[in-house]
């Protein structure tokens, strides 16, 4: 039971874990998207591409870099990016709390 207990503790963490990864990938979509001057659809597309650039390698080097590719040229700092990825994952974070 002991064992069954600790795995499924480790299932539901991972669950969460992914989830929560996926609202700030949504939340970064946005601020990017509106930076960037997207319409709705495009903001969509491009939230989605985030979403699948976060499935290239394990961590956030993957989505890091995607966006400081897709700002390149507009003024905005690899500190910023970071800032913005830290504080759109303590408000997912949030959301599942």
């Amino acid at each position: 039971d002991r064992k069954k207990s600790f795995e499924n503790k480790f299932a539901h963490d991972e669950e969460l874990k992914f989830k929560v990864n996926a609202k700030r990938n949504k939340y970064l979509g946005q601020w990017v998207s509106k930076v960037l001057g997207y319409n709705e659809d495009d903001q969509k597309k491009y939230i989605q591409d985030l979403i699948k650039a976060d499935f290239q390698e394990v961590g956030d080097e993957d989505v890091f870099r995607k966006i400081k590719e897709d700002l390149k040229n507009y003024n905005i700092s690899e500190k910023d990016i970071r800032l913005k990825m830290n504080e759109t994952l303590e408000n997912a974070k949030k959301d599942f709390a």
